[in-house]
């Protein structure tokens, strides 16, 4: 266990009360209510007559500083790539919404037209071009998913959705002619699933990138050896931000825009319009300036400033919405789409049996128990009414809702998780350790592995940003020192949680920690399938989970024709705990009145999706 020094553990002690007085104050009246009052969960309407030119500037994610430019980071890069979807379009652009998979209207390809049996799909491609005139063609298609499979050939890390044995595996594309092709599977999918991973296939220029060194000759890219040596160049070559904006690669794009500057320093980056893009949008903009940051407060100094268009704010800053208003911004907030924020348990760490106390399903049904969902999203010190409760990974309001809909399968009841601990064989000591007395695997025995005076003690790795992980966290922490459990919370950055604590990509870490809240976790927003994320060795099973019958599930919403399956699968994981639930955080997305659009386009940031080519400032 992490022990804290003296200086910080008292700050940390103060921390604690303060956040537990706030969580005594209810959000109705006062402040609050003064600030809500308008609302802020509709969608201010496109208007105003449109004029061309002018900057929009636009506040990147606190905390993900943007290192690479290859849309496909390698693992070991621990990378994130700059303006994905702007500079370079997935065959399927993802929609955004609740209900649908993909926008037909900014998607590269019509949909796909399927065999009987689901196995071959054909795809015919629009009209669109690349940078420098050329079409982009079906044997871009042909050539962006040779490169795929070549990234996860050298490690499967390379791509966080794969899970082995899936898409890309036993995927071929063929082109007929020029914009046309056929997908073909070795497995069938579910229509919805293979959809939802078209729309991460970043579409590539075969004819310019397909060389394994610079002015080298252009390789035969069907050929895995080739793709592979293809894959190396343009990963190096993604390796010195500093060249970004000047090498001629970079600058063949089929998106709205391309780069024309980066700063290696902090991670800004300004995009100006492809002129020979044909998709939808006139891009009127001149320019798109990307700013990072490093924290929430700082993207809220900036709108203050008004030196900021376009960015969101997480539901800390509720309390600023009044005052932005008034100074010109348009304020919308809503929980994301197939967005949920999960509590990830470690079921490989073995440090303290912590692996066997966890696999226990009444424990972890206990510590459900002790979330007060309903509390955190009143409390202003946590998210101030910014926020939805949550108990699946279906996320708020999804179109496929578990069986038990909003009703909590496990509410709050700190009395409820006691009973569960001591009909288990627990001696629960409130305030002090809790501590197994009856070991053994009957019905009301600890389970497997679990000694006697086994403690429930562990580290939870809490993300310093945004705010309300901090906040939830303490209060949980607190609420499990009432019944004799004890939670160390350990904050560190979100690069570091997401490079050091992954059993699928960081397994030498495994024994390094227990749990950890890193904020929010999106699955596909109109298919929210949980392959690869709780699936036994899914690319992005961070916990190491495993369960018989959620793999069942997974697989029939992955490979079954029946989309209903995806219900089955959400409501048996959001009662077997893989992770534990907190509620979902609104986002606030922010801009300003002077620019206008489709509502769709400001919508879509909830889900990080940029379509600033539908942008325009109004007369």
């Amino acid at each position: 266990m992490t022990h804290l020094p003296g200086t910080a553990r008292g700050r940390r002690l103060a921390v604690l009360v303060a956040v537990l007085a706030l969580l005594t104050t209810a959000c109705g009246g006062g402040d609050l209510e003064k600030a809500l009052r308008g609302g802020y969960q509709t969608l201010p309407r496109e208007s105003g007559s449109p004029k061309d030119g002018g900057t929009v500037t636009v506040a990147l994610t606190p905390g993900l500083t943007p290192n690479y430019i290859y849309p496909y980071p390698p693992a070991s890069a621990n990378g994130t790539a700059i303006a994905k979807g702007i500079l370079w379009r997935s065959l399927y652009r993802p929609s955004g919404e609740g209900d649908q998979v993909t926008d037909a209207s900014l998607s590269l390809a019509e949909p796909p037209r399927y065999s009987d049996d689901r196995r071959t799909a054909a795809i015919e491609m629009k009209n669109y071009e690349w940078s420098n005139g050329r079409p982009v063609t079906a044997d871009d298609v042909v050539f962006s998913l040779a490169l795929l499979k070549a990234a996860i050939k050298e490690s499967p890390a390379n791509w966080s959705f794969y899970t082995p044995g899936q898409f890309p595996d036993g995927v071929t594309v063929k082109a007929s002619s020029s914009h046309r092709l056929t997908l073909t599977t070795e497995t069938a999918y579910n229509p919805s699933y293979l959809m939802s991973m078209l729309t991460l296939l970043y579409v590539m220029p075969a004819k310019e990138w397909s060389i394994a060194r610079t002015g080298g000759p252009h390789l035969d890219y069907t050929r895995p050896k080739n793709a592979a040596a293809v894959y190396r160049y343009l990963t190096r070559q993604s390796q010195t931000p500093a060249t970004f904006a000047g090498n001629p690669l970079w600058q063949i794009v089929n998106g709205p825009y391309r780069l024309k500057s980066f700063d290696p320093t902090t991670g800004s980056y300004t995009l100006v319009p492809n002129r020979n893009y044909s998709g939808p949008g006139d891009a009127r903009l001149d320019q798109v300036d990307f700013k990072s940051f490093t924290s929430a407060s700082a993207v809220l100094n900036q709108f203050k400033a008004g030196n900021l268009t376009v960015g969101t704010l997480d539901s800390s800053f509720i309390m600023q919405i009044g005052a932005l208003k008034k100074q010109g911004y348009h304020v919308y907030g809503a929980a994301a789409p197939a967005r949920f924020d999960p509590l990830t348990l470690n079921f490989e760490n073995t440090t303290g049996n912590f692996d066997k106390v966890i696999a226990q399903r009444y424990v972890r049904q206990a510590l459900q128990h002790l979330i007060d969902q309903d509390g955190y999203v009143r409390s202003r010190g946590v998210y101030s009414g910014a926020a939805s409760v949550n108990y699946s990974p279906a996320g708020s309001d999804s179109p496929y809702p578990p069986a038990f809909g909003n009703k909590a399968p496990y509410p709050y009841d700190p009395a409820a998780a006691k009973k569960l601990l001591t009909g288990h064989g627990w001696k629960v000591a409130p305030g002090g350790t809790t501590t197994c007395v009856r070991p053994g695997t009957g019905a009301d025995e600890c389970g497997a592995g679990i000694p006697r005076g086994q403690a429930i003690d562990f580290a939870l790795a809490s993300a310093s940003t945004p705010a309300y992980v901090g906040a939830r966290d303490i209060a949980f922490a607190s609420e499990a020192k009432k019944l004799g459990i004890r939670i160390t919370l350990d904050t560190k950055s979100l690069n570091y949680l997401y490079s050091n604590y992954g059993n699928s990509f960081a397994p030498a870490n495994k024994d390094k920690w227990a749990a950890q809240d890193y904020g929010p976790l999106y699955l596909a927003a109109g298919y929210p399938s949980s392959n690869t994320v709780f699936n036994t060795g899914g690319s992005f099973n961070l916990g190491g989970y495993r369960d018989a019958e959620g793999d069942k599930l997974i697989n029939a919403s992955t490979f079954g024709a029946d989309s209903g399956a995806l219900a089955d699968e959400v409501t048996h994981l959001g009662e077997d705990l893989p992770v534990l639930y907190f509620p979902t955080p609104h986002t606030l997305v922010v801009w300003k009145d002077s620019l206008s659009g489709p509502p769709a386009s400001f919508r879509s940031l909830l889900s990080f999706l940029y379509t600033p080519e539908l942008w325009y400032f109004h007369r």
